[in-house]
């Protein structure tokens, strides 16, 4: 054998091992074969791994809430306040969403706590394999339980896979179920005791949208054309930037409706507002979660002259009966104003009318409003971020908007 093939054999072997680093490794196969447990960076390895051939869907998922399950600063100063109040009791309770395989291996929590605390986790939250290795979710306990089957092989919602070197396919129709979704977005592990009162979707199951057919993936994975594997001939793939609170998806959330009276000295503006999704608007975990639906009146040179509110979300109280934003603190649920399912509101504003001014302007918008809480958890949430107060969860978020002058005779 020349040395010319012998070092392109050579390196065809080191192309492959590459390509089989999810097979070649002894993998658990649950409690049916009684395999020997593997580690937890062989069982779910890194997302950065499947980017070598799944770049788009990488792309997209890196620039999602769901790669920062674990690596936000909100996330971590939502940590400590949990840790703090339970003692370190039950470490691995707030990771059972935001890196859910952390049931796989609880024996591990305080690692997943030292990553997380780390700022820069070496390990992903919820990343590929963290979902793509689900085989089945078990509804009957709440909240639903994923049940994982580390192998070689992944599932997806593909009937049509191409086969490859990299790993085994396997299609399942719970990747086209809102069901997966299921697993962590119905309720709030650590508010149990609040029960229905502290529901995330609402009468979701009830909606028009549901009653039609859509599954979650309808919304927040939405169908288009491309490469779910690189090279890969095109066609009717997922997407994976998960649009909702972020992405253009929220535009759609709900609808304004805004009518102005002015009698005399007094004005009054209505608002209709509708909730078009098929579940809680907001959805009330973390539990500071709210929008805000805000009115602004200008007069004579844009000046504002009435501003006024009304917060749509949960308030909380602790065992003491001190208002609280932590759901885990929680022993009742003080109010809720939270938009139902597609519930419509009307509001209505009263405000003396501008003088001095041939007409003035009405604002109206629904807003993410931004993250609410103790002083000290809000300064925390800005010592971990690198971009101080200027960090995503100070700002409020657009929904929808509307704007209308007002001619004063």
């Amino acid at each position: 054998m020349s040395h010319r093939i012998a070092v392109g054999l050579f390196g065809f072997v080191v192309i492959l091992s590459g390509l089989f680093f999810w097979t070649l490794v002894p993998f658990s196969q649950g409690a049916e074969d009684g395999a020997t447990k593997t580690s937890l960076d062989k069982a779910f390895p890194q997302a950065t791994k499947c980017k070598r051939c799944h770049e788009r869907a990488y792309e997209e998922w890196e620039a999602s809430p769901l790669s920062r399950s674990i690596h936000s600063p909100a996330f971590r100063a939502s940590l400590h306040e949990y840790l703090t109040f339970s003692s370190g009791q039950d470490k691995a309770r707030c990771f059972r969403c935001h890196a859910p395989h952390i049931n796989e291996f609880p024996e591990q929590a305080e690692t997943f706590v030292t990553q997380a605390q780390s700022g820069d986790p070496a390990l992903d939250g919820v990343g590929c394999a963290q979902c793509h290795l689900i085989q089945h979710v078990d509804r009957t306990k709440q909240p639903p339980v994923p049940k994982y089957v580390t192998g070689k092989t992944l599932f997806g919602p593909y009937k049509d896979f191409v086969h490859n070197l990299a790993h085994q396919s396997m299609d399942l129709d719970l990747f086209r179920k809102t069901d997966l979704c299921l697993n962590c977005h119905l309720a709030v592990p650590t508010a149990a005791n609040l029960g229905n009162k502290n529901d995330l979707l609402g009468s979701w199951a009830a909606s028009a949208s549901v009653k039609s057919g859509k599954q979650c993936q309808t919304c927040h994975m939405p169908e288009q054309v491309g490469e779910s594997a690189n090279g890969e001939k095109k066609r009717t793939i997922a997407n994976h930037s998960f649009p909702g609170r972020l992405g253009k998806l929220r535009q759609e959330a709900a609808k304004l409706d805004v009518a102005t009276q002015v009698k005399g000295a007094q004005t009054t503006v209505t608002v209709t507002l509708r909730n078009l999704v098929p579940h809680n608007l907001p959805t009330t975990h973390p539990g500071w979660a709210s929008v805000m639906l805000d009115l602004t009146i200008k007069g004579k040179n844009l000046k504002t002259v009435f501003n006024d509110q009304r917060v749509y979300g949960r308030t909380y109280a602790d065992a003491k009966g001190t208002p609280t934003v932590f759901d885990f603190k929680a022993v009742k649920v003080v109010s809720d104003t939270v938009l139902k399912p597609d519930e419509t509101r009307i509001e209505t504003f009263t405000f003396p009318t501008p003088k001095d001014t041939r007409s003035f302007d009405v604002e109206v918008s629904l807003n993410y409003a931004p993250v609410t809480g103790p002083p000290a958890f809000l300064q925390r949430i800005e010592a971990e971020s690198t971009k101080g107060a200027q960090d995503p969860v100070f700002q409020p978020i657009p929904i929808v908007s509307s704007v209308e002058n007002i001619p004063l005779r």
